[in-house]
């Protein structure tokens, strides 16, 4: 599903990732840990198809990130990978139904009676979908983070891609957002890449990468 091989990316002179390679199968459910500033987001962001300025190899779904042209990169993030952030993302002048159905307008496949259906089936996912008309600003933040997974699931994507997603989220919450991603990923068979600096919320993956100025450990 996903192969990096010898990937090397600089900022400014300052090398962030040296030499990461790296093998994700379908399916898997991972973690990748480290300090802040060890290369963790960037190699999630190569990954996503958020930076081609890398030098190596790095395929996902057998297709060389970097050589996409741009029309191409952008249809395979909108269908094949979900993106679930710290900060939730969410715009609150859009209810939470009209939130989860963004990806919906990248997308001109379907129409309005099947984004709607998408948008209840996902957030039912999530156990909200008595939420479906509220805006993001009336729920918890937990609630919050459930709704950015069913965004993220909107287009059946096969990879998640979270990037501390239980960072602005109390431990309990948090535990039950950890929760959900093993249901997601043990129920529809989604690829899970999650970036962590919590030993507890690793120990629920079913792999842990452990990353340090660039490299990876183990």
């Amino acid at each position: 599903m996903i192969a990096l091989a010898d990937i090397r990316k600089t900022y400014d002179s300052h090398p962030v990732l040296r030499g990461v390679s790296l093998r994700v199968d379908t399916g898997e459910f991972l973690s990748i840990m480290g300090a802040s500033g060890s290369g963790k987001t960037t190699l999630l962001n190569i990954v996503g198809g958020l930076d081609r300025s890398y030098e190596g190899s790095a395929l996902v779904d057998d297709v060389e990130i970097r050589l996409m042209d741009d029309r191409t990169l952008s249809n395979f993030r909108n269908q094949s990978i979900g993106y679930v952030f710290q900060s939730f993302h969410l715009l609150p002048h859009l209810t939470c139904g009209q939130n989860v159905a963004l990806p919906a307008y990248f997308n001109q496949q379907l129409n309005e009676e099947q984004i709607a259906s998408r948008v209840q089936k996902n957030l039912s996912l999530v156990g909200l979908s008595h939420k479906t008309h509220e805006l993001p600003l009336r729920l918890s933040g937990g609630e919050r983070q459930r709704v950015a997974i069913a965004r993220a699931l909107f287009n059946q994507p096969k990879i998640i891609l979270c990037d501390e997603p239980t960072g602005a989220l109390d431990t309990k919450t948090g535990a039950q957002i950890i929760a959900l991603f093993e249901e997601l990923n043990e129920a529809m068979g989604v690829t899970v890449i999650l970036v962590t600096h919590s030993e507890s919320v690793s120990a629920h993956t079913q792999r842990v990468i452990r990353i340090e100025d660039g490299v990876v450990l183990e």
